[in-house]
């Protein structure tokens, strides 16, 4: 990674496991300090640990990325404790139930939407705000695969990612010229412990999910993390509004 990244600070959503975990490493093996954000305190606490063991300062915030509330207050406590942002990866997400859309419930439905969905949007209303009063930032949303094609069984997670690459590009649209850029990211299959539950700690099922890979492996979650922070180094300097597949080959398909 490039030292560039020095001195600046990046906040991490979903930041406690697997891709989160892996971004906000990579961004503090970058010299970045990192903002970790996640519901989970146990392993963001773990995450913010792991980085100091780096020798990077790091700080566990929690929040909730369906209210408002917390999100304001998460780029406000980012701010206080570093006194700046620089960079953003909204990265927190949930799969929802495995059901057919007649099936769904509709609790459900709301739950990853505004999670998946609303929470990428309040996100960046909350981390674009201040970028714009301090020279611009660069900003990384996780969708999927499944944000650009169909997938079974899934829907409101489809409909979620889908939305999140719309709201990518018309965001990235409306902030260009003012030094933001605004890329999604769209992972393959990752061995992730959600994953690992979606596939019910099967191994025959994981073997499945990567014989389904043209590569012919699962992603590792280093791999992802390692993408979004590269597009919020200069070498990304000339994307926005981009939906990047990382995804061994997946949607060529």
């Amino acid at each position: 990674m490039t030292p560039e990244l020095r001195g600046k600070v990046a906040l991490v959503t979903g930041a406690a496991s697997g891709i989160g975990r892996a971004s906000a490493l990579a961004f503090a093996q970058a010299g970045a300090k990192v903002a970790v954000v996640d519901v989970d305190q146990v392993g963001g606490e773990q995450t913010v640990q792991l980085i100091e063991d780096l020798g990077v300062d790091a700080t566990y915030i929690a929040a909730n990325m369906s209210s408002a509330a917390e999100v304001e207050s998460m780029v406000k406590q980012t701010v206080s404790m570093f006194g700046r942002l620089d960079y953003a990866h909204n990265n927190a997400g949930i799969s929802g139930d495995q059901v057919l859309l007649a099936e769904y419930d509709e609790a459900m439905w709301d739950t990853v939407i505004a999670i998946n969905l609303k929470g990428v949007w309040l996100c960046m209303k909350y981390e674009i705000q201040h970028m714009l009063k301090h020279g611009g930032g660069a900003i990384v949303n996780t969708s999927s695969t499944a944000g650009l094609v169909g997938s079974r069984g899934v829907c409101a997670y489809v409909a979620s990612k889908h939305g999140v690459v719309g709201l990518t590009k018309g965001a990235a649209l409306e902030y260009a010229r003012s030094n933001i850029r605004i890329n999604a990211i769209c992972p393959g299959t990752v061995h992730t412990a959600m994953i690992d539950r979606f596939a019910g700690n099967d191994p025959q099922v994981l073997a499945a999910f990567a014989e389904g890979e043209p590569i012919g492996r699962l992603a590792q979650p280093e791999e992802i993390g390692a993408t979004a922070v590269w597009l919020c180094t200069s070498a990304a300097s000339f994307i926005t509004g981009a939906a990047l597949p990382v995804d061994g080959g997946r949607v060529a398909q």
